[in-house]
């Protein structure tokens, strides 16, 4: 392949890849559509549609919450096929081994993905829905990796002089995995039924903390009846608490880390000032979730903003260590154990 041939295959698959990204979020934010409207049940038998071929199923019978499941079906066979594609094209033009493992594992991880929504819906287990979406965010890390390798800026090295930070590798590091806990907190609360555990913001039962005994956590869950929701415990609360907590340390520490940036090369300050940006915007969407009384819209732009948060937090990681100084020497290294 010549060096003109191999720059448009190049670029694009770089172009796909981050096409299948796109695609692999609206399908997480279609997904959130399902659990926030609490309709992930409405088709009962997978990988069948009401006895019907997933992909034959009437249009007349796409109504109500239907629409929601069976779009979320459709959509995700689609990244599936997508994934697919993106991982034969790695095979057939990208030279860097690593990168085509990539690939492979992001196949996969679509299919594993696919089998435990299947499972989901089949056994009716709620734990099942909080490791697929859990699982979902990994995926779609995974894809924004690849997307960002294929990248011409970072295949050839020109993207170093914006990734220069000393010192600011283990604080991403960290900072993206108390990110990917805290949505573990959420997608727990979520599809454990616990989101609206507190109905009031930004105090919980009128209490910095609450503490919620026998007695009162009764006489709140007889409201709760009343009203048509279901029953709470003081460990659901305790988790939401924890929820708010983890929200407020992470603010702060973004904040702490956008200040350390600040000397740092241009693509650091930049990525550390939409993670405090972003956090902002979703602690006001976690509160208007709680006033909202949980509406799905709200609930899933509170979502797919802490993917957002996520998925720039694993391209700092993976930008910070690629072009930081060891990663260098590694590669220099490398280089000279190659004989001539």
């Amino acid at each position: 392949m010549s060096n003109a041939h191999y720059g448009t295959a190049r670029t694009l698959v770089f172009a796909y890849a981050v096409l299948t990204a796109v695609a692999a979020f609206i399908l997480l934010l279609s997904g959130g559509l399902v659990t926030s409207k609490g309709v992930g049940m409405t088709v009962p038998d997978w990988p069948n549609s009401y006895g019907y071929n997933m992909f034959l199923f009437p249009l007349s019978r796409w109504v109500g919450g239907i629409f929601y499941e069976h779009v979320h079906r459709l959509i995700a066979s689609g990244v599936g096929l997508m994934t697919i594609i993106l991982a034969v094209s790695l095979w057939m033009t990208e030279p860097r081994k690593w990168v085509r493992v990539l690939g492979y594992i992001a196949v996969v991880t679509v299919i594993v993905q696919g089998v435990l929504g299947g499972l989901r819906v089949t056994m009716i287990l709620d734990e099942l829905g909080i490791f697929h979406g859990m699982l979902a965010q990994a995926y779609i890390s995974l894809l924004v990796v690849i997307a960002i390798a294929t990248s011409k800026a970072v295949a050839t090295g020109g993207a170093r002089w914006r990734w220069h930070a000393p010192g600011l590798m283990r604080w991403a590091v960290v900072l993206t995995i108390l990110v990917y806990a805290q949505l573990a907190l959420g997608a727990t609360m979520r599809h454990e039924h616990a989101g609206l555990a507190i109905h009031d913001f930004p105090l919980a039962y009128g209490q910095i903390w609450p503490m919620v005994n026998a007695e009162q956590l009764a006489a709140i869950n007889v409201q709760r009846i009343a009203s048509g929701e279901v029953p709470t415990t003081s460990g659901y609360i305790h988790i939401q608490m924890l929820h708010r907590l983890m929200a407020i340390v992470l603010a702060v520490l973004f904040i702490v880390y956008a200040w350390k940036a600040r000397g740092a090369a241009m693509g650091v300050r930049i990525a550390s000032r939409w993670w405090v940006a972003l956090v902002i915007v979703q602690i006001a969407l976690g509160a208007w979730t709680i006033w909202s009384n949980k509406a799905a819209d709200i609930t899933t732009a509170h979502v797919a903003v802490g993917a957002l948060i996520l998925f720039l937090g694993v391209a700092q990681c993976f930008l910070l260590g690629t072009f930081s100084p060891r990663a260098a020497e590694l590669k220099r290294e490398k280089a000279n154990l190659v004989p001539a």
